[in-house]
């Protein structure tokens, strides 16, 4: 297993398109949202500026950005070309190819989180204390699994033709509704209600519990853990009945 590890950490190092796309993309949707944004005036009772709530939403939409698309399409081709019929021939079992996969989503989901705060502090002056920034980028790297795992599951859910507009729909969806791309007390009652169980939403409290200092909300937690285990679940479940089919 951690050979098959190291083949997909080179793998996805060597695909500079993804990563350039991965990394600069959230960046700019940074700037472009948060360009006339005051950087002094904060946000409802949240004790944020605009600047500060909308970094964590482009870090973790970085995040979301490089493990579940990333993911899912690879998979698809994998399955098409017969590199996964091969993976058959060995002792691999389903939770090592999925651990394969999410720990080569994470070496790509780090520096589009990186880069977003480095452009937030410089562009829009955020700061934070030094623990502060250690800690916001390790639970939106860590958090981030969670969707490596969905890749994953799309991957083998998706045929070769679809599994694009699947994942799009998935990953335009999660970000909207989740409240990535803007606050969800704009959203009306009974979809501020769906928005607060969903995966993106518990991610991005995540990041800003830590902004605000304090620890996270238990609710959060657990719906991440639940979304992880249900996630990886699934994928396992999915790579071990595409074996049974072949």
């Amino acid at each position: 297993m951690s050979g098959l590890i190291r083949l997909e950490l080179v793998r996805v190092l060597r695909n500079r398109k993804f990563l350039f796309f991965s990394v600069l993309y959230p960046s700019v949707l940074f700037l472009l949202i948060a360009s006339t944004a005051d950087a002094t005036a904060t946000l409802d009772d949240s004790g944020l500026t605009l600047p500060a709530y909308l970094m964590v939403s482009m870090a973790s939409f970085g995040a979301l950005t490089a493990v579940l698309m990333g993911n899912s399409e690879r998979i698809a081709r994998e399955r098409e070309n017969g590199w996964v019929r091969q993976l058959r021939l060995t002792p691999l079992p389903g939770r090592g190819y999925v651990l394969a996969k999410t720990a080569s989503a994470a070496v790509a989901a780090l520096p589009s989180i990186v880069v977003v705060f480095v452009v937030a502090a410089a562009v829009k002056d955020v700061r934070l204390d030094a623990w502060q920034w250690l800690a916001l980028t390790g639970t939106i790297w860590a958090g981030g699994m969670v969707f490596a795992a969905l890749g994953v599951a799309i991957g083998y859910a998706a045929t070769g033709d679809a599994v694009r507009p699947v994942t799009m729909i998935v990953y335009f969806g999660l970000s909207l509704l989740g409240g990535l791309w803007m606050p969800t007390t704009t959203f009306p009652r009974w979809l501020q209600d769906i928005a607060g169980w969903l995966p993106t939403h518990a991610y991005a409290a995540l990041g800003r519990a830590t902004e605000q200092g304090h620890a996270p909300e238990v609710r959060d937690v657990a719906v991440l853990l639940v979304f992880f285990v249900l996630f990886t679940g699934g994928a396992a479940w999915l790579y071990r009945k595409d074996t049974s089919w072949a």
